[in-house]
C-alpha cells in the first residue's frame, strides 16, 4: 500500500515537472511571436477627400482590411490619417500606394508621410 502511494507521488511530481517545462516552452514561443511584430506609426496627408462620412470612412475601411494594418484614423478636417502598422508585413510606401489606388486611383493622393520615432 505504501509502495503504491510512493509510486503515485513520484508519477505526480514527474508529470508536474514536465508540464512546467512545456509551459516555459510556450512562453518562449509566444515571446518570439511578439518580437516578430514590429509596430510603427505614420501620419499621412491626404488630398481629394470631400467629406468625413464618405471619403474618410472609405479610406479607413479599405486600409483596415489590409494585412499588416493594425489601426487607422482618418480625419477629414485635418486632411490626414494616422496609421499603426506592422512593418514586417507592409511598408509606409505600400500604405501610400494603397491610399492612392482607392476609388480607381483618381481621387485620393498622399501628399506627405511623417513617421513617428515612437508612439507619441
Amino acid at each position: 500500500m505504501k509502495l503504491a502511494k510512493v509510486v503515485r507521488f513520484f508519477v505526480f511530481v514527474f508529470l508536474f515537472s514536465v508540464s512546467c517545462k512545456n509551459t516555459a516552452k510556450k512562453e518562449v514561443v509566444k515571446e518570439q511571436m511578439v518580437q516578430q511584430i514590429n509596430l510603427k506609426k505614420v501620419e499621412v496627408g491626404i488630398e481629394g477627400m470631400t467629406c468625413q462620412i464618405g471619403c474618410a470612412k472609405t479610406i479607413e475601411s479599405k486600409l483596415s482590411k489590409t494585412e499588416g494594418i493594425r489601426s487607422v484614423a482618418v480625419l477629414f478636417e485635418k486632411k490626414s490619417g494616422t496609421i499603426v502598422y506592422d512593418s514586417n508585413k507592409i511598408s509606409k510606401d505600400d500604405i501610400s500606394k494603397k491610399i492612392n489606388s482607392i476609388a480607381g486611383g483618381d481621387i485620393y493622393s498622399v501628399t506627405s508621410v511623417r513617421e513617428f520615432s515612437d508612439f507619441e
